[in-house]
């Protein structure tokens, strides 16, 4: 009975990573592949990925769209984790009596859909002069409310007498969040990165909105383009999802390690 139960579940576990790894797996063969091989349900390697990638720099220039969202995401992401930051920890070490009722004002945005609060973002943005900029992007995610989350449940583990003993010693605020507190965190900003990146890096609806003129798309808005035309060479689209995915595939097995410890410590 103990083989049986072994075999079973080693069954599950390999049938269930086949699901998971099978997309992936035909989203690299349909690169290699024509778009009409790809509708007959070919799954095997072809050898037209070079000639894929030509034809969609030929076509639409993919590598502006590349400098594009890259130029959003790493502008973006850190300054969204120094914010957010910053905001978990005035909320966790610094005592007020409304601070617990607005943190929790600030929990209960995060159950408002994007969708009831793009219109008001969009005319703030129409009013700032800043539809079609990457700035309205930047500036759009800065504040993310999970993320401050985050970063609080990490504080917490901060032990306070140690900026009690920094301030005796003369220490400033910012000092002390910048030389003593962000050190020992170095998994949990890891952790909001990696979460940062994502989000960001495969953010449409708001550049959908904001982005308009064609030198500013960014890539997902750019692989759209590609499966909303008249005719979708499928070729192209996942050779450009293809490289959409290597950065987030790249930044995540870097920082695997890292973003496993910084969510266990949030956890605890």
């Amino acid at each position: 009975m103990k083989k049986i139960k072994l075999f079973l579940k080693h069954a599950f576990l390999m049938t269930s990573s086949i699901i998971c790894l099978f997309p992936f797996y035909w989203m690299i063969v349909g690169a290699t592949n024509q778009s009409q091989d790809i509708t007959k349900g070919r799954l095997w390697f072809g050898k037209e990925f070079l000639n894929n990638l030509n034809a969609v720099q030929v076509n639409a220039d993919i590598f502006q769209s590349i400098k594009n969202t890259a130029f959003i995401t790493f502008i973006q992401v850190p300054l969204a984790l120094l914010i957010c930051s910053m905001a978990g920890y005035g909320f966790e070490k610094y005592q007020s009596k409304i601070r617990n009722k607005l943190f929790n004002v600030f929990l209960l945005t995060m159950m408002i859909p994007f969708a009831a609060i793009m219109i008001p973002l969009f005319n703030l943005m129409f009013d700032a002069s800043l539809i079609d900029t990457k700035i309205s992007v930047i500036v759009a995610a800065l504040a993310n409310t999970f993320l401050i989350f985050f970063f609080r449940q990490s504080f917490k583990a901060f032990p306070d007498e140690i900026m009690e003993a920094a301030r005796i010693d003369g220490a400033g605020e910012l000092k002390i969040f910048f030389k003593i507190a962000m050190p020992p965190m170095r998994s949990t900003f890891a952790a909001g990165f990696i979460y940062a990146f994502m989000k960001e890096w495969n953010n449409y609806l708001w550049p959908l909105l904001t982005l308009q003129s064609t030198d500013n798309k960014t890539l997902t808005l750019f692989i759209s383009g590609l499966s909303s035309a008249y005719y979708v060479d499928y070729g192209q689209v996942l050779v450009s999802v293809v490289i959409a995915t290597i950065p987030t595939i790249i930044i995540f097995m870097t920082m695997q390690k890292h973003f496993v410890a910084g969510i266990l410590g949030a956890s605890k």
